[in-house]
């Protein structure tokens, strides 16, 4: 009988996170940048810059960020394996007998978890025990740089668009079609985010445009507060 593969949403969890994180992040810091900066001055020109500026430092920002942060995930997961390693060698029957115990909590009997222990110990100790004790695999193990490339080329795709905005829409309704347009990619981000982790996409849409429009109607008030005529 021929068995089919699955398709399951957990393989894309690496790169799908930094780039939905990425692609949001260069749509509302980006169009919050430029509807503040919209909100204070009466010409384009300020406002083109300053998102143009948002894209490309946001998009190293990212980048930096996430490298950091998943490196700092990878290196606990290299330690805890480099542990698992030397108890593995020094301590084989202790690790025999915890490697059962997480079957035995897991529905198994005593004798098959055993037994199932010994195999996996057999075929490969240490990648039983990072699955099993520390939920460390090959789909889920943190990549640094696939991670940092996902986020900012996202980042800037989602950038992108407020600046066309930017650069072609009349600058005495910026405020107001900035919003508009921003919501809509958001939107559609948020669907396609959804879609591709295989969550509701309603739910996905409203959270991201309910949080953009907290975002940018705090940034136009800002603009608006301080009152700051550029141009």
């Amino acid at each position: 009988m021929k068995i089919n593969s699955e398709n399951h949403f957990i393989i894309r969890s690496g790169w799908l996170r930094a780039a939905v994180l990425g692609a949001n992040d260069g749509i509302l810091s980006t169009t919050s940048l430029a509807i503040g900066i919209a909100a204070a001055s009466t010409t384009r020109d300020p406002i083109v810059l300053a998102t143009i500026a948002g894209v490309v430092a946001g998009a190293l920002s990212m980048a930096a960020g996430e490298y950091v942060s998943v490196s700092s995930q990878s290196d606990i997961e290299n330690s805890d394996l480099e542990r698992e390693k030397n108890e593995l060698k020094n301590m084989p029957d202790s690790e025999l007998a915890e490697l059962t115990d997480i079957y035995i909590k897991r529905g198994l009997s005593a004798e098959v978890a055993h037994e199932v222990a010994i195999q996996l110990t057999a075929h490969n100790a240490l990648e039983a025990h990072a699955r099993d004790e520390l939920g460390i695999n090959e789909i889920t193990q943190a990549k640094p740089f696939q991670a940092a490339m996902a986020s900012a080329f996202a980042f800037i795709a989602g950038g992108i668009l407020p600046l066309l905005v930017a650069l072609f829409a009349p600058v005495k309704s910026m405020v107001i079609l900035q919003y508009v347009f921003a919501i809509v990619f958001l939107a559609f981000s948020g669907a396609l985010a959804a879609k591709a982790g295989g969550s509701n996409m309603l739910k996905g849409i409203i959270r991201i445009c309910l949080w953009g429009t907290v975002a940018m109607c705090a940034s136009a008030l800002v603009g608006y507060l301080f009152g700051v005529q550029v141009g």
